[in-house]
């Protein structure tokens, strides 16, 4: 037989081009909806939902209060690329509570889908375990950040934003700079308002990008996500920092997204209209904050890119992790000292 028959034979025997795209355009999207499903579950219309933290105990002063203030009986577990688990990092760092409270490192694993503690403790080696040991029968999310009683063996709270509080006024007898407060009373009202925009539409908002299911679902959360960009920066014009020339719980949790924007959500999560160093403001912004006093530290832009780009199957199935950026820039004056003194106060 020659070779032109052989040739022949093999090209009457293989499926037409549009057939295998079709086909294979078919096995990857009921495949990618099918992970998707698992790693961020959606409404009808495609759009991200986040569920809700289950332990939302407080340390507090109070006689009845089973988790009262002290120094090394409580833990922190943590996630180095998470945004939520980095604002604890954070108000520890500027509370100056690296002492009184440890921290313990927890590392998603590409193969098991969960996350596993860098050292075993309590005779647990994953996340899983910590929240089985807390709760036997538990079969919620194992999530970081994680508040830690070392003394009852239990968690006391898995939600970044109530542990932040916490942090800021608990712990202040054991605290390097008890005089710093994130949450003062007259700015309460303008910090939860900024909370509560922000949340919704930057720290949240990136993820209803990057997880959304369908072009609807992105398309508003992208509108939603640079029309608050757009918001924060004007504001930032006249005022150093959220609500003014103090440094609050708005700006760490607006931080630990900012800084994660260009290396992550800008390309993988398609947030793709603006850098936030392309912000006249927001940029210089994130270069104030990280260069607060013990901010840096908390910061692990490889850690970043490699649970992002690493452990996101769905996102980058080819799980290669960009060379850049160098993290330098964040060092670069920022000229913010010199914005006026005043508070801003939202509408």
């Amino acid at each position: 037989m020659s070779e032109t028959t052989v040739e022949t034979k093999k090209k009457s025997r293989s499926l037409p081009p549009g057939l295998l795209i079709k086909s294979g355009k078919f096995v990857w999207t009921t495949l990618w909806h099918l992970m998707m499903s698992n790693l961020a579950p959606r409404n009808q219309s495609g759009e991200y939902v986040r569920p809700q933290s289950q332990f939302r105990h407080f340390v507090s002063t109070e006689e009845a209060n089973p988790y009262q203030p002290a120094a090394g009986r409580y833990r922190l577990y943590v996630g180095l690329g998470c945004p939520w688990a980095h604002r604890t990092l954070v108000a520890r760092a500027l509370k100056g509570l690296s002492d009184a409270i440890e921290v313990s490192i927890a590392s998603p694993s590409p193969n098991e889908g969960i996350w596993v503690l860098d050292s075993s403790e309590s005779e647990c080696r994953t996340l899983p375990d910590l929240y089985q040991l807390a709760k036997p029968g538990y079969k919620g999310r194992c999530t970081v950040p994680v508040l830690w009683d070392k003394q009852t063996q239990t968690i006391v709270n898995n939600e970044s934003a109530e542990i932040i509080v916490m942090l800021n006024c608990a712990f202040n007898e054991f605290a390097l700079h008890p005089a710093l407060d994130l949450y003062p009373d007259n700015l309460k009202e303008t910090i939860d308002n900024w909370n509560d925009k922000i949340y919704h539409a930057v720290n949240n908002g990136v993820y209803r990008c990057g997880f959304a299911q369908s072009q609807a679902a992105y398309t508003q959360a992208g509108n939603e996500l640079f029309a608050a960009l757009d918001e924060i920066d004007a504001a930032l014009a006249t005022s150093r920092y959220l609500c003014g020339d103090l440094v609050t719980l708005a700006d760490v949790r607006l931080f630990t997204t900012l800084f994660r924007f260009d290396v992550v959500y800008y390309g993988l999560f398609k947030c793709n209209r603006r850098r936030i160093q392309d912000y006249e403001h927001l940029g210089p912004y994130l270069r104030d904050l990280y260069q607060l006093p013990d901010v840096a530290a908390t910061c692990d832009l490889e850690a970043v890119k490699r649970d992002y780009y690493g452990n996101l199957f769905p996102l980058n199935p080819g799980g290669i992790i960009p060379i850049g950026p160098d993290v330098t820039s964040l060092l670069q004056p920022h000229g913010r000292e010199t914005i006026a003194k005043k508070p801003v106060l939202q509408k």
